[in-house]
């Protein structure tokens, strides 16, 4: 474990919370689109996130019984998927131009409300990892301090 572990763990923390940020804010500016390139409304998209492994370090560790072996390498983002599970909102409008043959249209199955709550949850995990990485800065500069 090398003097820059924690800010490298916080640094991967910090990059996967601002992308969750870009995907909720996706969400936001597609809430009315109703028409996608497969001619279906837009999908809420999520984040799914998980510890990042396969270090060379991590395996070292582990085969050497070093007390680091348990130490975190971090988090990532495995990819990016279309929420499934919620269905789409329906409208009924049969004057409507994207309504279909029973007279509803569909709406994407984006709610705001719980869009904000994913953002304001993101947010708050990017500003504890930059409180965080301000500390371990903090004390590698008290560290250096002492030599003086």
């Amino acid at each position: 474990m090398t003097i820059f572990h924690s800010m490298n763990t916080t640094a991967s923390a910090l990059t996967a919370q601002r992308l969750r940020m870009d995907v909720i804010s996706s969400n936001m500016a597609n809430v009315d689109s109703r028409r996608g390139a497969n001619g279906e409304p837009y999908r809420r998209k999520l984040t799914v996130l998980q510890p990042k492994e396969g270090q060379f370090l991590s395996f070292l560790n582990k085969a050497i019984g070093s007390s680091a072996a348990g130490a975190g390498e971090g988090v990532k983002v495995s990819r990016i998927i279309e929420d499934e599970k919620t269905p789409f909102k329906l409208v009924y409008d049969p004057e409507h131009p994207d309504a279909g043959t029973d007279g509803y249209v569909r709406y994407p199955n984006v709610d705001p409300l719980r869009e904000m709550v994913d953002l304001v949850s993101a947010t708050r995990s990017y500003e504890a990892n930059v409180t965080v990485f301000n500390a371990s800065k903090g004390m590698m500069m008290k560290a250096l301090e002492i030599g003086k």
